[in-house]
């Protein structure tokens, strides 16, 4: 089964009827709004774990609420845009949606978006506690640890501790990350300066369930950026290989 809070907010009655009704079968506990308002008043009651907007709302359109939504703390946000609208589209990722789905829309396919926001909205998980020391430690030879592989691994401002699956600016300010955004950094972390086309990156981190709809690696990507580079709209350390996939320069060089 499946589970969690959805709100869906949407000017149209008919819609969120409908949408409410799918998920519902799905497992979920789904909410509804007709505008910001109301959608303000359900969230003080209830927090959701994940939000569908429609764009085309009258006083308050999608985009205002998704900012303000992103505003608020961690909460996947999914928009809900007109076919073939590429504008809407972009300015949606833009203001922080996690992805977006096109109406009219297959009911599966709005599942599998919202199952996707939803695993990738899990934290990462701590590490576990380490086992008791031995009473009479085993006698090791001292040496570099295997392949000299490195724990700590600056990515842009920040530096991955591969150990503790976790990530710190350089004044030592935690990070949050995602597992799918950690996955997807030690990615690249292991195949520095290699160009890594979308579909290598979906296959090594498993990430297939969505076919031939999935956007994961692109808003991924777009996530990681805001986190580790300086400047996101120029980013140096995950680079475009346009036509190619993504590459991650340690170094930054230009």
């Amino acid at each position: 089964m499946s589970s969690g809070h959805i709100l869906v907010v949407d000017d149209e009655q008919f819609q969120r009827r409908i949408v409410s009704e799918y998920l519902s079968r799905q497992g979920f506990r789904v909410s509804t709004a007709d505008g910001g308002a109301s959608m303000r008043d359900v969230l003080r009651a209830d927090p959701a774990d994940l939000v569908l907007l429609d764009v085309n709302m009258p006083g308050e359109d999608g985009f205002t609420l998704a900012r303000w939504l992103r505003g608020q703390g961690p909460v996947g946000i999914i928009m809900l845009t007109t076919a073939g609208d590429t504008i809407d589209r972009v300015v949606g990722l833009e203001t922080g949606a996690d992805d977006y789905v096109t109406k009219p829309f297959e009911p599966r396919e709005l599942l599998a978006r919202v199952k996707s926001v939803l695993r990738r909205a899990q934290p990462a998980a701590p590490p576990p506690p380490p086992p008791p020391p031995l009473p009479f430690p085993p006698a090791v030879a001292a040496g570099p640890k295997p392949n000299g592989a490195a724990t700590e691994i600056r990515v842009g401002r920040c530096i991955l501790d591969t150990v503790k699956r976790t990530m710190v600016t350089d004044n030592g300010e935690d990070v949050p990350i995602t597992n799918t955004e950690y996955e997807l950094l030690k990615v690249f972390t292991d195949n520095p300066n290699k160009v890594m086309s979308r579909d290598e990156l979906l296959d090594i981190t498993s990430d297939r369930e969505l076919g031939p709809f999935d956007r994961s690696i692109d808003i991924r990507v777009t996530r990681l950026r805001k986190k580790v580079e300086t400047d996101p709209a120029k980013p140096v350390a995950i680079r475009t290989s346009r036509g190619r996939g993504y590459v991650f320069t340690p170094d930054g060089d230009e």
